[in-house]
């Protein structure tokens, strides 16, 4: 196979290929990026086109998508008859318009997100995400395994993307809401590496009702099996109050709680925490 971008992702995919015995090309428009692929085994290719021609299987990991395109539009870049697998950043739409601008030119094209960071590439913590034609993954899923835990999402080349930024709006909530709790329980003397097991055990309790919760919102409907909205409201209140007492940044349990408000205006005070999908769900301007 052939690795077209060698930033640190780069160089850990084709480390990972080259581990796993793969015959591995590589390119980056600065050469000396390969670092030591090369005497790991890896071919350096002197043009993007000769990456292009040595290998039926390619991934591109670069910059953004405009990178990709000014690299793959090269005058020697053939990718008629290649199977090209995207790992750049972008969102869906972006991905879309990847594929159709790839399979314009006769490529086989995969979008794909790495949800991971360099150093956990060829172990099973490496999520790999692949999105597009079922056919083309599994016709390299062989090859993709020594990436990582390589999950294959569906035909819709965007939904890699997707997932994505799904899953770094989770990584991103726990964290603010772990931090808000640690500015609370600092103004108590209690210290960040004690609060942190007591965190991840609430973390864990709340992942557990996931499953049923995702239910109520495919069903459309929210009983209060737990807790009504306008109960767990008043909870949030109780977390405004004690953070503007004790000195602490409310923006976060705020903008939670004006959610909440617009939800039991709308009627739906007496339903279960999930109906807030509809808030979610709806754009806001302000």
């Amino acid at each position: 196979m052939t690795v077209i971008g060698l930033g640190l992702m780069g160089r850990a995919l084709a480390g990972a290929f080259l581990k796993a015995g793969h015959r591995t090309t590589v390119w980056n428009r600065t050469p000396s990026k390969a670092g030591p692929l090369p005497a790991e085994g890896a071919r350096l290719a002197p043009t993007v086109g000769e990456a292009l021609r040595a290998s039926s299987l390619t991934i591109i990991c670069v910059t953004d998508y405009q990178a990709m395109y000014e690299l793959l539009g090269a005058s020697d870049a053939e990718l008629d008859g290649t199977t090209l697998i995207n790992l750049t950043s972008g969102d869906s739409a972006q991905a879309r318009q990847a594929a159709r601008w790839a399979e314009q030119r006769g490529a086989r094209y995969l979008d794909g997100a790495v949800m991971a960071i360099p150093s956990a590439i060829g172990t099973p913590e490496a999520v790999i995400l692949h999105s597009g034609p079922q056919p083309d993954f599994e016709a390299h899923r062989p090859a993709l395994d020594a990436l990582g835990t390589v999950t294959y999402l569906g035909p819709d080349h965007g939904l890699a993307s997707l997932y994505d930024v799904a899953g770094l709006a989770m990584m991103w909530s726990v964290l603010n809401a772990w931090l808000q709790g640690t500015a609370l329980l600092g103004t108590a003397g209690v210290d960040a590496v004690t609060f942190a097991p007591f965190a991840r055990q609430i973390a864990a309790v709340v992942a557990e009702w996931l499953p049923g919760y995702a239910e109520q919102i495919d069903r459309g409907s929210f009983p209060a099996e737990v807790s009504a909205l306008e109960t767990d409201a008043r909870a949030m209140t109780h977390l405004i109050e004690e953070s503007e007492a004790v000195g602490v940044n409310a923006e976060l349990p705020k903008l939670i709680k004006a959610m909440a408000d617009r939800s039991i205006a709308a009627g739906h005070g007496g339903e279960q925490y999930p109906v807030l999908i509809e808030e979610f769900r709806t754009p806001r301007d302000d």
